[in-house]
C-alpha cells in the first residue's frame, strides 16, 4: 500500500503565471459575462490538457500576471459530461489558486450544495451570487454578510450585465484565502473513518472520489494503491448499508437547507409580470408549441423575408449590381489587359465578382439578421426553454431535450455546434447529435439562402423543404438510436427567467459573430472561388460537370450548371446553396427544381471545417462513417423528391 502524502492540488501549470482564478458554477448563471468584465475582450481559447474541452483564459484587468479561467457550466460532482470532467480535472490538477464560484442569486440553496464541494478542496474560495437584481425583483432577500460568516468565505452580490459588484469581486479575489472553519460538514462516522484513512491533504479529493467522481479516483490512484482505495470504499458502504454518494448528497442538501433558513427570506411575489407568464407558457406541454411556432415564424420573417429578401435585393441588385461591380470591372479591365489576372479578379469565377459579391452582397445581410435574432433569443433566456419543450420529441431519438441546444446552435454554425455536443452526458448521445448535425442542420448562411429562395416561391415550397429535411433527420436519428448501444440520460437543465434582451448585449454578441464571419468564412469563399477558377482554366470543371450529368440532370432533374454548386458544396454548403440561389435568380431553376436542389444541398455533407471538427471530436472512423451515410443519402432523397414532385405535377404548372 502506498501512502504518499503529496496533494493532488499542487503547483499550477498555466504558462508560469501566478494567481490563477477559476470561475466555476452552474450553467446560465452569468460566468461568461463576469469573465468578460474581469478580463476584457481579448482572451485565448485552448483545449484543457488531456481533453477536447475548450477553456477561456484571460489576464485580469486589475492585477498583473493574474490569469482568469472561464470553465464550462457544471451541474455538480460527480462529473457526468465531458465538460464537467474537464472542470473536475482542472480543480484537481492544481490549475486553480483561487476558485470563484458563480451562482444564481434566485437559487441560493442549489448554489450552496456546490459551494460545499468546492470548499472541501481547501483552496481559496469566493461565492458570487449573480443576477441579484432579478432575485430582488422576485422577492428574494439574501443576508450576504451572515452567509459569509457561516461559510467562512467572502460572499458577494453582483449584477454582471450592469457591472455591479465587479470591482468588489476583483478586490476580494486578490486576497482570497481558504475557508476558515465554515462549509465543513461532519459526515456520518463511516464516511469520516474512510477519510481518515487518506492523507489529510487529500480529504477534498477523497470526498469527490467517494461521491463517484472519475477524475478524483484517477487522481487518488496516481498516489495511493487502487486496491487500498477499493477496500476503503467497500468498508464504508458496508457500514452505511448504502452507497456513500447518496449519504454525501443528503448531508450537503441538509446543510444547504440550514444555511438558507437563516440567511435567505422570500417574499410572496405581488403579481406575475408579462414575461413571467410568457416564460411559464413557453415550457407548457401544450402551449409551449404555439409559442415555439410564433418564434420560428418571427425568425423566418426576419431572416427570410427581411434579410434574404429585401436586404439582399438592395445590396446585390442595387449597390453591387448597378454600381460597385460595373465600375470595378471597367477599372480592372482598363488597368489590366484581358488575360489571366483580369479573369481571376473580375471574370465569371472572379475573386470579386463571385467570391466577394457572394460573401458581402448575398450572405452578409442574411447572417447579420440571423445573428441578431439568435442573440435576442439567447439573451432572453428562451433557448433552455426550447430544450424543455422538445424533450419528448428528442426522447423518440434516444436523446433528451438538451440535444435541442446543439441543434439550435447548428443553425448558427454547425462547426461550433458540434463542439457543444459535449454537454450531452453519454458517448452515445454525442454520436447521435453529431450525426444529426452533419446530416440536416443548415448553418445560418445556408439557412438564410434557403429561406430567401424558397420564400420567394411560395410558403408551400418552404413547407415541403422543411418537412422532407426534418423527416429524413428524424428517421435517421430514430434508426441510429436503436442501432447504437447505450442508454439516454434524463433532462437536467437550469431554466433562467425569461428576460427582456439588453440591447448592448445583443449588439455585442452580434458584432462578435459578424467579426468571426468576416475573419473565418469570407476567406473560405475566396478559396472556393479560386478553386473554381483553376478548375475552369484547366478544363477540369467542364469535365466534372459532364461526369456529374447523369446524377444531377438525370436523377435530380436539375440543369447542368447545378453541378458547379454541388462541387463547391464540398468546401462549404452555404457557398453551394448560394450558387443555386443565383441560378434561381437567373431563371434557370423552376419551383420544383429549386425545392429539390435545396433539399439536396441541405442534406449534403457539412463544410470541410465541420468534418475536421467531427474527426477531432469523434475520431476519423466515425467521421468517415457519417460521411458515407450523409453523402449518398442526400442524393437519394433529392432524386426521390424530384420524381415525387414530377408525379404530382407540383411546381410545373
Amino acid at each position: 500500500m502506498s501512502c504518499h502524502a503529496a496533494s493532488v492540488l499542487d503547483e499550477p501549470r498555466l504558462g508560469g503565471l501566478l494567481g490563477e482564478i477559476v470561475l466555476v458554477g452552474h450553467p446560465n448563471v452569468g460566468k461568461s459575462v463576469l469573465f468578460g468584465r474581469l478580463t476584457g475582450r481579448y482572451v485565448t481559447v485552448s483545449n484543457y490538457p488531456g481533453t477536447t474541452v475548450d477553456v477561456f483564459r484571460g489576464v485580469a484587468r486589475s492585477a498583473d500576471g493574474v490569469v482568469v479561467i472561464d470553465t464550462p457550466g457544471v451541474v455538480g460532482f460527480p462529473a457526468r459530461s465531458e465538460d464537467e470532467l474537464a472542470v473536475s480535472r482542472l480543480l484537481l490538477d492544481g490549475e486553480a489558486r483561487t476558485i470563484v464560484q458563480v451562482g444564481d442569486a434566485k437559487g441560493v440553496r442549489r448554489a450552496l450544495q456546490l459551494t460545499v464541494q468546492l470548499a472541501e478542496l481547501g483552496l481559496p474560495l469566493l461565492l458570487v451570487l449573480n443576477m441579484a437584481d432579478e432575485a430582488e425583483s422576485a422577492g428574494v432577500h439574501i443576508d450576504a454578510e451572515r452567509l459569509a460568516e457561516l461559510l467562512g468565505i467572502p460572499v458577494l452580490l453582483t449584477v454582471a450585465t450592469a457591472g455591479t459588484g465587479i470591482d468588489e469581486l476583483a478586490a476580494a479575489a486578490a486576497v482570497a484565502a481558504a475557508p476558515k472553519g465554515g462549509a465543513h460538514i461532519a459526515y456520518p462516522d463511516p464516511v469520516e473513518t474512510a477519510l481518515d484513512e487518506l492523507p489529510p491533504t487529500l480529504r477534498g479529493a477523497g470526498l469527490l472520489w467517494l461521491g463517484g467522481d472519475e477524475e478524483a479516483q484517477a487522481a487518488l490512484e496516481r498516489q495511493l494503491d487502487p486496491e487500498f482505495l477499493a477496500g476503503v470504499r467497500a468498508h464504508a458502504e458496508q457500514a452505511l448499508g448504502e452507497p456513500v454518494a447518496d449519504v454525501l448528497q443528503r448531508a450537503r442538501a441538509a446543510y444547504a437547507d440550514d444555511l438558507v433558513a437563516v440567511t435567505v427570506s422570500q417574499e410572496r411575489a405581488s403579481r406575475r409580470g408579462v414575461l413571467d407568464r410568457l416564460g411559464r407558457l413557453s415550457t407548457h406541454r401544450i402551449w409551449g408549441w404555439p409559442v415555439l411556432a410564433a418564434v420560428l415564424f418571427c425568425v423566418y420573417w426576419f431572416v427570410g423575408v427581411l434579410g434574404a429578401g429585401k436586404l439582399v435585393g438592395l445590396l446585390e441588385n442595387s449597390l453591387f449590381g448597378r454600381h460597385i461591380n460595373p465600375w470595378l470591372v471597367r477599372e480592372v479591365t482598363r488597368l489590366i489587359p484581358s488575360g489571366f489576372v483580369d479573369d481571376l479578379l473580375v471574370g465569371k469565377y472572379g475573386l470579386w465578382t463571385m467570391g466577394m459579391t457572394y460573401a458581402l452582397a448575398l450572405i452578409l445581410p442574411i447572417v447579420t439578421t440571423f445573428f441578431l435574432v439568435f442573440s435576442i433569443l439567447e439573451d432572453s433566456g428562451y433557448l433552455p426553454r426550447l430544450a424543455v419543450v422538445s424533450n419528448r420529441l428528442f426522447n423518440a431519438l434516444g436523446l433528451n431535450g438538451k440535444a435541442a441546444l446543439p441543434m439550435v446552435l447548428g443553425l448558427g454554425c454547425v462547426t461550433m455546434a458540434t463542439l457543444t455536443t459535449r454537454i450531452l452526458e453519454t458517448r452515445r448521445e454525442r454520436v447521435l447529435a453529431t450525426l444529426m448535425l452533419a446530416l440536416g442542420i443548415p448553418c445560418s448562411a445556408q439557412l438564410g439562402v434557403v429561406l430567401g429562395m424558397l420564400g420567394s416561391i411560395s410558403p408551400a415550397a418552404t413547407l415541403i423543404w422543411g418537412g422532407v429535411v426534418a423527416g429524413v433527420v428524424f428517421a435517421v436519428g430514430w434508426l441510429a438510436a436503436r442501432l447504437i448501444p447505450g442508454e439516454r440520460s434524463p433532462l437536467l437543465i437550469e431554466l433562467p427567467p425569461l428576460r427582456a434582451p439588453r440591447p448592448v448585449n445583443v449588439l455585442t454578441k452580434t458584432l462578435m459573430r459578424l467579426e468571426w464571419y468576416l475573419r473565418e468564412v469570407v476567406p473560405l469563399f475566396l478559396a472556393g472561388t479560386a478553386f473554381l477558377f483553376l478548375l475552369d482554366k484547366t478544363g477540369a470543371l467542364p469535365a466534372i460537370i459532364t461526369g456529374m450529368k447523369p446524377l444531377v440532370t438525370g436523377w435530380l432533374g436539375l440543369p447542368p450548371a447545378a453541378s458547379t454548386a454541388f462541387l463547391v458544396g464540398f468546401l462549404r454548403r452555404d457557398f453551394g446553396a448560394t450558387g443555386l440561389f443565383v441560378l434561381h435568380a437567373q431563371g434557370q431553376l423552376s419551383a420544383e427544381q429549386a425545392v429539390v436542389a435545396m433539399v439536396t444541398i441541405t442534406l449534403f455533407i457539412p463544410c470541410v471545417a465541420s468534418i475536421l471538427i467531427i474527426v477531432r471530436e469523434r475520431g476519423a472512423k466515425q467521421a468517415a462513417a457519417m460521411t458515407a451515410i450523409v453523402f449518398p443519402l442526400a442524393f437519394l432523397v433529392g432524386g426521390l423528391l424530384n420524381h415525387a414532385l414530377l408525379f404530382t405535377g407540383w411546381g410545373t404548372g
